[in-house]
């Protein structure tokens, strides 16, 4: 089934959009809240389709995610006891959350960091961050130099592969999908029942 290759081909498309930057844009500062679609998949595709706007497009994605950081800090800071602690009781992740929290006050600007350059959900430490706290000249610091690094990243490997890259990226964009699923499911399962 080649439902990847379909997506991908429309992430193409949507990329050439006259408001793609700002629908990258959108997509940046809701993923560092509340949104579970890595920026990358926006990203990755818009460069690939305009190579000389590549740093440009990387730019966006880093600010408008460091300011997406930045309510979900808020977001933690003022809102956590009234929203955020009773919807996370609810759904049973408020120890999850904890364990998250303690790691953020014992760690501060590097779990900031690797959350922010890594695949680790930054939405998690963000709104963490602004409940330890973790102080708000650290917290954006650490984000710039971390979204800054996983973007700028982005681009250049999709600035060196060029056509290339993008046509490897077509053959094998459901192998990957699917892979991706995949561990989403087993990690996923692990988290459950461990």
């Amino acid at each position: 089934m080649k439902i990847f290759t379909k997506m991908y081909e429309s992430c193409l498309r949507w990329a050439r959009h006259r408001h793609a930057t700002y629908y990258l844009g959108t997509m940046s500062f809701a993923e560092s809240v509340i949104f579970p679609v890595p920026v990358d998949v926006m990203l990755a595709p818009m460069c690939l389709s305009r190579l000389e706007k590549a740093w440009y497009y990387a730019f966006i994605a880093t600010v408008t995610s460091v300011l997406g950081g930045i309510f979900g800090y808020f977001l933690g800071a003022f809102l956590f006891n009234v929203a955020i602690e009773p919807m996370l009781l609810s759904t049973g992740k408020l120890e999850a959350f904890n364990n998250v929290m303690s790691q953020v006050e014992k760690d501060g600007a590097w779990i900031v960091f690797l959350s922010a350059f890594a695949p680790i959900p930054y939405k998690l430490v963000t709104v963490s961050a602004g409940i330890v706290p973790i102080g708000l000249t650290e917290f954006i610091i650490a984000s710039i130099i971390g979204r800054a690094g996983r973007f700028y990243l982005v681009a250049g490997l999709i600035i060196a592969g060029g056509e290339k890259m993008e046509r490897k990226l077509h053959q094998i964009i459901d192998y990957l999908g699917w892979g991706v699923v995949i561990l989403a499911i087993l990690a996923y399962l692990l988290y459950k029942y461990t």
